[in-house]
């Protein structure tokens, strides 16, 4: 089943819990639950061994995890587009996994176009156990209903590529090849996340060295596009600390070849816990810690009632890096029940690039 629904990539929990709980506006507190207690839940904790194919599959014993995929691509004139895919699983309740209607998983993804004229999104629901949703590893695949992120027998489980990349809504639909020639990156500390001052932490890792051709389809006009994406796994079952209110995201490729991941994570005093990776076209990874980076908005919009930091100033004096950041479209905001704005950007100063933006909580 499907829906014009709008939700936030990683505060999706809300809407996610709204399927079994009656619905009120008790989603204030950090994406409903995100920042709740999980004691009953697995917990992240540090030194973890990765292991692939097996971490490219669920790991229904923590509270949420995603699939989460963008592409910033160009058409033969230059014009710039942007694409979005995410598939997203909840666990209702801890223990062991039940059979059938009774399994306690709830499956979520979104899909989303994006140009300088126009945002164009969709939002599809499933409940597990019934074939619905679902990852399989060998050969990997990520499916709800017919959206589908998938690999062949010929899929490298280090770089998860080569993946075919799909999805169709009323209004837009792509499909595109993704190839890497990259190792898989684990993000943090050795794939430790941390999200604030305390335990707050999420496994995560990501690959962001696919390169991407195929078509895109808005308003039933086929285009043909290339560029770049970026996927990100993320599982945790508390990411959020109580006076946390959500966070800015970057995933920006630099011209060089070099990427470069940025997190803000807000406070409800005004603070922030700042993360991130630099990450080499050689793929070799450097930890960024909180003093490292200074993350300034700069300009925003108003949508929907709610003001978001569309452009940025951002500087790592270590890297000799100044940039500010420019939307492609200022008004890439999916909301209802939770709001967020999602979008492709550029960047120049120092360094120039493209990547993608990420507003939640606001």
């Amino acid at each position: 089943m499907s829906a014009e629904a709008k939700l936030s990539r990683r505060a999706f929990a809300s809407t996610l819990a709204m399927l079994a709980l009656p619905q009120t506006r008790a989603l204030a507190q950090g994406f409903a639950g995100l920042s709740s207690d999980a004691g009953d839940y697995a917990q992240v904790t540090p030194g973890r061994t990765f292991s692939f194919p097996a971490d490219h599959a669920p790991h229904p014993d923590f509270r949420i995890e995603w699939w989460y995929l963008t592409a910033n691509l160009v058409d033969s004139a230059g014009a710039a587009y942007g694409v979005q895919w995410t598939l997203f699983r909840q666990a209702l309740q801890p223990g062991p996994q039940r059979q059938g209607w009774a399994n306690q998983q709830i499956w979520m993804a979104h899909a989303a176009a994006t140009r300088a004229d126009t945002h164009r999104f969709s939002q599809t629901f499933a409940r597990g156990g019934v074939g619905q949703a679902g990852v399989d590893i060998r050969p990997f695949r990520a499916w709800i209903d017919v959206w589908e992120m998938h690999g062949s027998a010929r899929s490298d489980p280090d770089t998860i590529a080569p993946l075919t990349l799909s999805a169709a809504a009323k209004d837009f639909s792509y499909d595109l090849q993704l190839d890497a020639n990259r190792p898989l990156v684990l993000q943090g500390d050795h794939g430790y996340s941390k999200k604030s001052e305390h335990e707050q932490a999420s496994y995560y890792y990501s690959q962001p060295f696919f390169k991407a051709a195929g078509r895109l389809t808005i308003d039933s006009k086929p285009i043909e596009v290339a560029g770049q994406a970026w996927m990100d796994r993320e599982w945790s079952s508390e990411p959020l600390a109580a006076d946390q209110t959500g966070w800015d995201w970057f995933a920006l490729h630099l011209s060089s070849g070099d990427k470069l991941m940025l997190y803000r994570m807000r406070r409800k005093d005004g603070g922030s816990y700042i993360s991130g990776s630099f990450i080499s076209a050689e793929a070799e990874t450097r930890q960024l810690a909180p003093t490292d980076v200074s993350m300034t908005p700069k300009d925003t919009i108003e949508i929907e009632g709610q003001t978001l930091p569309v452009q940025w100033q951002i500087a790592i004096p270590s890297l000799k890096l100044a940039i500010q950041s420019v939307p492609l479209n200022p008004r890439a905001w999916m909301g209802t029940s939770v709001s967020y704005w999602e979008g492709p950007i550029s960047f120049h100063g120092s360094h120039t690039g493209v990547g993608y933006l990420e507003l939640t909580g606001y």
